[in-house]
């Protein structure tokens, strides 16, 4: 496969695992939620996290299954998937519109964050994964449900103060998107976010031009029945919709191996910038919309919680599969590339806190300009063989 048919290829999938986890996929867990009549966080952090984390999560498993792949995609992706959303969604929401954090929430979840990544850091100090250390992942996830149950039920965040530091102002977060969990007044979390941004997105310029050339993709996905519009099609679709994400997820991994191959560069560094940036442009538009309609906190503390889940779950589940059924651990993890570039994503996790703390928890254009450019320097440091070397 050629450099430029890679592309279009990685391109395309990263484009119908879009539409398909955005259109029908997290739709139809949000039936699914409201039938099994979960509590928004829960849901949130559990059924609606799994949606838009479906495409990391089918990328991994291919990564690990597919024969003649390569562990690092997996790890990478996830990896440089975590990076890009702690200094490029943050930063691009800051950039958008100033916003005042409330710290409660931001400093929850960059504690646990900080525990996910020195977890990471410690397990692939050798190399591999082993039973134990993809138990403690999935299990560390669990544990993080339930500090979530805990704070739902006795730390109040709904009295603010005005823009005078650690608190949010009043009316900048009436919805708030607490990392992986969905806080919001209604029964179907992402409806109220879906239905605040539909008329943003539709005058998006991006979005636009991503219909016209993806008119295919567009033709098929009005042929599968809306869940919300047609609730007793919930099942065929959430089945039909995870068919079409292990679809794409597959040529997608195939395309990321030949383009390494054509570029003679190690998988691990695509992996760790083009998948990892590509499956987190959604949630950076997403990001830049809410932020511009005063909700930046929401943006912010999600850029941080939903990384909880991808370290844990993501990457966690896949290869706690990978090891049960392969009965051996999981090597050959990308090497010095992906311990390099995850000692540096504690780094920028410890950078974008204290940054805030100087602030007051206020941020601001020149705060994301800054983590922009840092995420540039990062990509430029990877291809020049700086990271890892």
């Amino acid at each position: 496969m050629s450099i430029w048919l890679a592309l279009v290829v990685i391109l395309l999938a990263f484009y119908v695992m879009t539409e398909i986890v955005d259109r029908h996929f997290i739709k139809s867990l949000d039936n699914i939620a409201e039938w099994m009549k979960l509590p928004p966080s829960v849901a949130g952090a559990t059924l609606l996290a799994l949606g838009t984390s479906a495409p990391e999560i089918s990328t991994a498993l291919f990564a690990l299954f597919l024969e003649g792949a390569n562990p690092a995609t997996g790890v990478g992706t996830i990896v440089g998937s975590a990076i890009f959303q702690i200094l490029v969604v943050i930063g691009f929401a800051a950039v958008v519109k100033t916003s005042y954090l409330n710290w409660r929430p931001v400093m929850r979840d960059s504690i646990f964050y900080a525990f996910s990544v020195g977890l990471l850091i410690l397990f692939v100090a050798d190399n591999k994964f082993t039973l134990i250390e993809g138990i403690a992942f999935v299990g560390s996830y669990f544990l993080y449900l339930f500090v979530l149950f805990l704070w739902t039920k006795y730390v109040n965040e709904e009295a603010t103060v005005p823009k005078n530091g650690f608190e949010t102002p009043a009316g900048s977060a009436r919805t708030e998107f607490e990392g992986a969990a969905h806080h919001l007044d209604t029964p179907r979390p992402i409806e109220a976010i879906e239905k605040d941004m539909e008329d943003e997105t539709r005058r998006n310029p991006f979005k636009i031009l991503q219909k016209t050339l993806g008119y295919p993709v567009e033709f098929l996905m009005k042929l599968i029945p809306d869940p919300e519009e047609k609730p007793r099609w919930t099942i065929p679709v959430f089945l039909l919709s995870l068919v079409i994400i292990a679809g794409a997820s597959y040529f997608l991994v195939i395309a990321a191996e030949d383009l390494a191959k054509a570029m003679n560069i190690p998988t691990a560094i695509i992996a760790l910038t083009i998948l990892a940036g590509g499956s987190s442009i959604p949630e950076m538009i997403s990001s830049a919309i809410v932020a511009k309609q005063g909700r930046g906190d929401m943006a912010i503390a999600n850029a941080i919680g939903s990384n909880i889940f991808d370290i844990l779950m993501s990457l966690g589940l896949p290869v706690l599969i990978y090891i049960l059924i392969k009965g051996q651990p999981l090597t050959d993890l990308g090497g010095a590339n992906i311990t390099s570039s995850i000692i540096l994503l504690f780094t920028t996790l410890i950078v974008v806190v204290l940054l805030l703390f100087v602030q007051k928890f206020k941020a601001t254009r020149p705060f994301g300009l800054f983590l922009i450019f840092l995420y540039l320097i990062y990509v430029v440091a990877a291809y020049m063989g700086w990271i890892g070397g």
